[in-house]
């Protein structure tokens, strides 16, 4: 690890950028998600009467059931957010970075 290279990238500011902005996204994401997450399992421990009634009178799919999917669909669209800045600005930085340390 102490070959120069590896010290010519951590001392580009661009480096910098790129770990600040790829912690604080990912950071707030995951927040998001487990917020979520952790939130219907709140509500599933101590008010399970409010996820157990029925959409539709007699029927047999409750309010819980389409809340669940959409913690999930969420999910997966966080997931294709991060995958948006990871192949978008954080691989332009990560290019330049590249390009700077290879001078």
């Amino acid at each position: 690890m102490s070959d120069p290279i590896y010290e010519r990238v951590r001392n580009n500011p661009k480096f910098a950028e790129l770990v600040r902005r790829r912690g604080r996204l990912a950071a707030l994401l995951s927040v998001v998600v487990l917020g979520a997450y952790y939130a219907f399992m709140m509500v599933v421990a101590f008010a399970p009467d409010l996820l157990s009634k029925p959409l539709t009178e007699g029927g047999a799919l409750t309010v819980g059931a389409p809340i669940g999917a959409a913690i999930i669909v969420v999910s997966w669209l966080l997931t294709g957010v991060y995958s948006r800045f990871a192949n978008g600005p954080f691989e332009q930085l990560n290019n330049d970075i590249v390009r700077e340390t290879l001078q």
